[in-house]
């Protein structure tokens, strides 16, 4: 078993706490020495209780499942004798109801652009199968309840 560490750090401003007129800015450190700006979404708290230069846990949500599968799949690829020379995903996540009636990440979808490498690339069954073996080893996915699309 892996432990996983983030360390979030914030401190009330001088806004009326007791009236929800505080920041929400805060920051992230990880165990690599790296410290994020965050913040709650400005669609959800209103700048500048919140700050629009920071991420927002919807987002590293988003970002997590993209990276998973990323890294994921290219092992998978690897694996097959696959070469990638880049991997770009423009994913997007998409913020609802879900079956309790509770505000959920619902939906999110990857969009990979990827460039293969040398002569040997998949074909559009291969890219389904490498897609979703990369989906089912994927830590992240494994832990996430909404729908996760990949667009091939």
């Amino acid at each position: 078993m892996t432990e996983c560490h983030a360390k979030i750090a914030w401190k009330r401003d001088d806004g009326d706490f007791a009236k929800g007129k505080y920041s929400r800015a805060h920051e992230m450190s990880f165990d690599g020495g790296v410290t994020v700006p965050a913040s709650s979404s400005p669609s959800v708290v209103r700048v500048p209780l919140s700050r629009e230069d920071a991420v927002d846990p919807e987002e590293m949500l988003v970002a997590s499942l993209s990276s998973c599968h990323m890294l994921t799949f290219l092992d998978v690829a690897r694996r097959a004798g696959f070469v990638i020379d880049s991997y770009v995903d423009c994913a997007a996540g998409i913020l609802g109801k879900n079956d309790e009636g509770r505000i959920s990440l619902t939906k999110v979808t990857l969009k990979p652009d990827i460039a293969w490498s040398e002569d040997k690339r998949p074909d559009a069954a291969q890219l389904h199968d490498l897609h979703h073996r990369a989906h089912e080893m994927c830590f992240i996915a494994n832990s996430f309840r909404g729908e996760v699309v990949v667009e091939e």
